[in-house]
C-alpha cells in the first residue's frame, strides 16, 4: 500500500521591507510647516495683544533701517514702489530654504533643527523689542510663535519616523505603513491649513486697522479759511500720454520705511512741539481741525526718483501753516532744524528757515484733493514742504516736532550717507512717446511731459532731436511755481532711429544741467533721453 505527500501550505515569507521614498524632501515640508505655525501663532498673538508685536513686521523694517543705502536704491530701482511687496518676497523666500533645512537638520540630528527656531526667535524677538514705541507685551507673540513652531516640527517628525520605521518593517500586509502614513499627511496639512487660514484672518482682521479705517471714513474736513487760486483750464494740455496735473490718489508714488501702514485712531493722535522752545506746545486731532486751514497745490518728489522716473506727484493739500505752530511755541534763536518723528519711528531733519518762511506753503497737513489722507500717505496728518525732497520734510504719521540744531541732531537718511538738506533739483521728464516706441514717419507727434522745480518755478522747456538745435516747447499754465508744469513741443519725424533729450529753465534762469548723478546722496541729475524710431 503506497501514500501520497500532500502539498505543503506553510504561510508565505513576510514582504520585503519598503523604506520610504525622499525622507528628507518630507522632513523639509515639516520645517515649513512649522515656520508657517510660527507665523499664524505669532500673528494672532499681535493681534490679541493690539498689533504691535508682529514679527514679520519687525523683521522687515529691521531690514529696512539695517541695509545700506546701496541696497536701498536698488530696491527702489528695480521696483519702485512695489518695494516692500519685494522685500516681502525676498523674505518669505529665504525663511522658507532656512525652515526647510531645519526641518531635514532636526530628523538627521535633534534637536539642531529646533535651535534654528529659536535662534531665529531671539533675532526676531530682538527686533520686535527694538522697535520704536514697543511695549512691555510686544515679544510675546514672538514667544507663542517660536514655542508652536518647535513643537509642530517635532509632533510632525515623530509622525514622520514611525511611517519610515513601519515602511522599513518586513510584513506581509502593508497595512501598518499605510497607517502611519495616512496619520502624518493628515496631521501635517491639517496643521498647514488652520495655520494659513489663522494667520491670514490675523493679518487681515487687525482690530487697529479696522477702527483707524471705521474713522477715517466718518471725517468730514471743515472748509479751508484760505485757498488757492483754482487750477487754470491751461494747466492741462490736450495731449494723450502726458502725466495729470494732478496726481489721484490712488496714483501717488510712496516710498517710506513703513513696511506695514501705521494705524492710527485720529482720537489718540497727539502733535507735541519740544526742544529749543519757549514753551512745549501739544496739539490734539480736533484742535488741528478747529484752526484756520489751508490749502495749497504742492508738488512732491522722492530723492531716490532717477532721471525720468515716476516717484513723484502733484497733489491738493490742506493742512495748517507750521511756521504758525512754531511761532505759538517760540523758537530760539540759536535754533537751525525741526526734527519731525513719525508714530514708525521715522525721521527727518527740516532747516527751520524754510519751515518758517512766510513764502513757503509748510503745512501739517489732514486732507488730500479733498479727502482725508489716504492712511498709505499719511493718515491722519502729515507734514508737506514744496521745494524739500520728502526724506527731510515729507514725515507722514507726525506726531513730533522737535526744535533743534543740525549739529546736535539727524534724520532717518542722513547718517546713511544722504545730504543733510535735500532742496528738489530742476527736473524735467518726457512722458510721451515712450522709449522703444515706434512712430509713423511724416506725420506729427506731440512730444510731451512734465517739468519741476517746486519752491521756485519753470520759466521754459526746450527739445532737441539727434543733437540738432535746442527747440522751445509750448509750456502749459500752473497754479504756482511749487507746481510741475506739462509742456509739449510738435514734431514730424522722417524715417529712422531718433534720440529726444528734453531741458528745462527754472523761473531764476538756472538751466538744467546735462551732468548725470544718481540719486544718492542728494537727488539725480541729468536730462530726460528716449530713443524712438519711426518708419
Amino acid at each position: 500500500m503506497s501514500t501520497t505527500a500532500s502539498p505543503s501550505t506553510a504561510p508565505a515569507p513576510p514582504a520585503a521591507p519598503t523604506p520610504l521614498r525622499r525622507p528628507r524632501l518630507l522632513a523639509a515640508a515639516c520645517g515649513v510647516v512649522a515656520i508657517v505655525a510660527f507665523l499664524a501663532v505669532a500673528e494672532l498673538g499681535a493681534l490679541l495683544l493690539g498689533g504691535a508685536g508682529s514679527p514679520l513686521v519687525a523683521v522687515g523694517s529691521a531690514v529696512i533701517d539695517l541695509a545700506p543705502p546701496a541696497a536701498k536704491n536698488v530696491m527702489v530701482g528695480l521696483f519702485g514702489t512695489g518695494d516692500k511687496v519685494a522685500l516681502f518676497v525676498l523674505m518669505a523666500v529665504i525663511t522658507v530654504a532656512v525652515s526647510a533645512g531645519a526641518g531635514v537638520l532636526e530628523r538627521a540630528r535633534p534637536p539642531f533643527g529646533a535651535l534654528v527656531f529659536a535662534v531665529g526667535g531671539a533675532l526676531a524677538l530682538f527686533a520686535v523689542t527694538t522697535r520704536s514705541g514697543s511695549g512691555t507685551w510686544d515679544g510675546a507673540p514672538t514667544v507663542l510663535g517660536v514655542a508652536a513652531a518647535v513643537v509642530v516640527l517635532r509632533v510632525l517628525l515623530q509622525k514622520l519616523r514611525r511611517w519610515e520605521a513601519a515602511a522599513a518593517v518586513p510584513s506581509a500586509s502593508p497595512r501598518p505603513a499605510a497607517t502611519e502614513r495616512r496619520v502624518f499627511l493628515v496631521w501635517g496639512v491639517a496643521t498647514a491649513a488652520a495655520a494659513v487660514v489663522v494667520g491670514g484672518a490675523s493679518r487681515i482682521g487687525t482690530a487697529s486697522l479696522q477702527a483707524a479705517a471705521a474713522a477715517r471714513r466718518a471725517i468730514r474736513l471743515p472748509a479751508a479759511a484760505s485757498r488757492e487760486t483754482a487750477v487754470p483750464a491751461g494747466a492741462s494740455l490736450d495731449v494723450d500720454g502726458v502725466t495729470p496735473y494732478v496726481t489721484p490718489n490712488a496714483d501717488f508714488y510712496r516710498i517710506d520705511t513703513a513696511l506695514r501702514v501705521p494705524s492710527i485712531d485720529p482720537a489718540d493722535w497727539r502733535l507735541r512741539i519740544h526742544g529749543a522752545v519757549d514753551r512745549e506746545v501739544e496739539l490734539t486731532w480736533d484742535e488741528l481741525l478747529a484752526l484756520p486751514l489751508e490749502e495749497h497745490m504742492a508738488t512732491l518728489s522722492c530723492v531716490s526718483n532717477e532721471v525720468g522716473g515716476d516717484l513723484i506727484g502733484n497733489a491738493l493739500w490742506l493742512g495748517y501753516p507750521i511756521r504758525s505752530l512754531l511761532a505759538r511755541a517760540g523758537v530760539h534763536d540759536d535754533a537751525d532744524m525741526v526734527l519731525s518723528r513719525s508714530i514708525d519711528g521715522f525721521s527727518a531733519g527740516t532747516p527751520l528757515d524754510v519751515l518758517q518762511d512766510e513764502d513757503t506753503a509748510a503745512l501739517l497737513a489732514v486732507g488730500m484733493n479733498g479727502d482725508p489722507l489716504p492712511p498709505e500717505h499719511g493718515f491722519p496728518v502729515r507734514m508737506v514742504v514744496p521745494g524739500l525732497f520728502g526724506y527731510v520734510s515729507a514725515t507722514k504719521w507726525v506726531t513730533e516736532l522737535e526744535v533743534t540744531r543740525f549739529a546736535d541732531a539727524q534724520g532717518y537718511w542722513t547718517p546713511r550717507g544722504w545730504s543733510e538738506r535735500g532742496p528738489v533739483k530742476l527736473e524735467s521728464r518726457i512722458d510721451t512717446p515712450r522709449g522703444g516706441a515706434s512712430l509713423p514717419a511724416g506725420e506729427p507727434v506731440a512730444i510731451a511731459g512734465v517739468a519741476w522745480h517746486p519752491h521756485t518755478g519753470v520759466k521754459s522747456v526746450q527739445v532737441r532731436i539727434d543733437d540738432g538745435a535746442w527747440q522751445d516747447a509750448e509750456l502749459a499754465d500752473s497754479v504756482s511755481a511749487d507746481t510741475w508744469r506739462q509742456w509739449v513741443h510738435r514734431w514730424t519725424p522722417s524715417a529712422g532711429s531718433h534720440r529726444i533729450e528734453v531741458r528745462a529753465t527754472s523761473a531764476d534762469g538756472q538751466v538744467q544741467t546735462s551732468v548725470q548723478r544718481p540719486p544718492a546722496p542728494n537727488g539725480a541729475t541729468g536730462w530726460h533721453t528716449v530713443q524712438v524710431s519711426a518708419g
